[in-house]
């Protein structure tokens, strides 16, 4: 443990024996270290919370999650705070055992970036136990209305905005969306702004799984219908329309444009470069971590949502509409 911090062990045995004589700096780093080491800490400090704060983030295939994972570790960090990551795996570890962990871990506090609290349908429990702990929670993008904790969203309906006009601006008519389950906050969001921006039959609607898989099938679908310009919820789901129109013999942008969310890594590397709508990452994480560590240092913060204006980006996967 003395290794660890860089201190002597006569200063570690002050800490974990609640001698005087240590500064706060030193004592903070001795109970971090002894958390992230798996170490029990003493009974006469187990009230006091680690200095570790929980990182939950529901996968890590999608780039998004890995960027927003960089930026929310390294503000972490800046505040002396160390970041435990907790990703979800089919058939593994639950969000709900996650928090469990956590709990036992006595971390400082939470953020989700994503997670079960975007679905309606979804359980909830886990969230309200970490409330009734008093455990400071930050939710990044769209949640259900009930939680009652702060958050920092990406706005969904001016990204679809965005992407719609400047789909019309092209000539398209026929535009589609691929967006997630029925019960998802922020694919419910935009399908909500899409249907104010102009005609959107519900045929011209198709729900999917967050994959490639899943966008090449919700595509190959809108595309038999006759879209000719595809808005979709993820830059992945769009990754897989870009696919279903070429495995329909349709080029890409000539013949179907298409449009992602989130300007992950390496979407002006794909061919086309994809056009998209940018989520501000950078600003999000950062806002997401102040908010966290004002709950840390007992200030209360009202449970609200802080929208971000995303910016359109565009690259290769939009054109013209095809004249017949």
């Amino acid at each position: 443990m003395a290794k660890k911090v860089g201190v002597s062990e006569a200063t570690v045995s002050r800490v974990l024996n609640g001698k005087p004589g240590v500064s706060e700096a030193t004592r903070r780093a001795v109970l971090s270290a002894l958390d992230v080491l798996g170490y029990e800490r003493p009974t006469q400090l187990r009230g006091e919370r680690a200095r570790l704060v929980g990182l939950v983030l529901p996968e890590l295939q999608n780039p998004i999650f890995p960027a927003f994972a960089e930026v929310i570790g390294g503000a972490l960090a800046q505040l002396g705070l160390t970041p435990v990551l907790c990703t979800q795996t089919k058939g593994g570890v639950s969000e709900a055992d996650y928090v469990e962990l956590l709990l036992q871990q006595q971390v400082s506090g939470v953020v989700f970036a994503g997670g079960l609290y975007a679905q309606a349908d979804a359980p909830h429990d886990h969230y309200r136990q970490l409330a009734e702990r008093g455990v400071p929670v930050v939710l990044v993008n769209a949640s259900i209305d009930d939680l009652g904790f702060p958050g920092v969203s990406c706005d969904d309906a001016v990204a679809v905005e965005q992407a719609w006009r400047h789909l019309a601006s092209l000539g398209h008519e026929r535009i589609g969306l691929v967006l997630g389950p029925a019960d998802h906050v922020p694919s419910a969001r935009k399908l909500a702004a899409a249907q104010t921006m102009g005609e959107l039959p519900d045929e011209h609607v198709a729900r999917a799984m967050f994959s490639i898989e899943g966008g090449h099938a919700a595509a190959s679908r809108l595309i038999d219908r006759g879209v000719t310009g595809i808005i979709c919820a993820s830059d992945p789901l769009a990754l897989g329309a870009v696919r279903a129109a070429r495995r329909k013999g349709l080029d890409v942008p000539s013949q179907v444009s298409v449009v992602g969310y989130d300007d992950s890594a390496f979407m002006n590397c794909t061919e086309p470069p994809l056009t998209t709508v940018r989520q501000p990452i950078e600003a999000m994480g950062r806002a997401a971590v102040e908010l966290l560590n004002t709950q840390i240092s007992g200030s209360s913060v009202t449970p609200e949502e802080l929208l971000f204006e995303p910016e359109l980006v565009v690259r290769g996967s939009t054109a013209q509409v095809p004249r017949p």
